[in-house]
């Protein structure tokens, strides 16, 4: 069985992107995905969310699963190679980093080359990361410096996830 597995961030991004790619790749190489798993949640939350335990759990040996990018699969290095060993070593399932040009087969032999680009690319991965987020607070501490005051204007009410429970919590108070 072959899965695409593709995995946005935020609401601003789109699977499609990644989709196509992934697409693209198995039309060229003659590999159809039989099944999706599309997310669309930051790479924070953990891996039971981002549906990497559900992939692991379906995988059989000799399934394949195709990823535009290693990014998508952790969001460190340490998280991102636990991945890549269960999948590759434990589950000898076959993974492919489209835009790494990245196959790594568990019917290959060992291959020193893929084990140094794939600690490359996680390092690479987890520090765009760390960069990103520098890279906000920068910028909140240059509004900050401005005199811009961040967050809500003071006195400004929302709704509340517990509002649909009000009644309730103010009989138990």
């Amino acid at each position: 069985m072959i899965f695409g597995y593709i995995r946005v961030s935020t609401q601003e991004q789109n699977l499609d992107g990644q989709k196509n790619l992934i697409s693209r790749y198995g039309m060229d190489h003659k590999l159809m995905v039989d099944e999706w798993m599309e997310i669309e949640m930051s790479s924070k939350r953990s891996t039971k969310d981002r549906r990497i335990e559900e992939l692991l759990q379906k995988l059989q040996q000799l399934d394949i699963v195709i990823a535009s990018e290693l990014s998508r699969l952790g969001r460190s290095i340490k998280e991102t190679l636990d991945t890549l060993d269960k999948l590759v070593n434990e589950k000898k399932a076959r993974l492919i980093l489209v835009k790494q040009n990245l196959d790594l087969n568990p019917e290959a032999k060992t291959n020193p080359t893929n084990k140094i680009l794939i600690t490359v690319f996680s390092m690479l991965a987890e520090l765009e990361r760390d960069f990103i987020s520098e890279r906000t607070k920068e910028g909140l501490w240059a509004r900050v410096a401005k005199g811009i005051k961040l967050g809500k204007p003071k006195g400004t009410l929302q709704a509340s996830m517990y509002d649909k429970d009000k009644e309730k919590n103010f009989h138990l108070h």
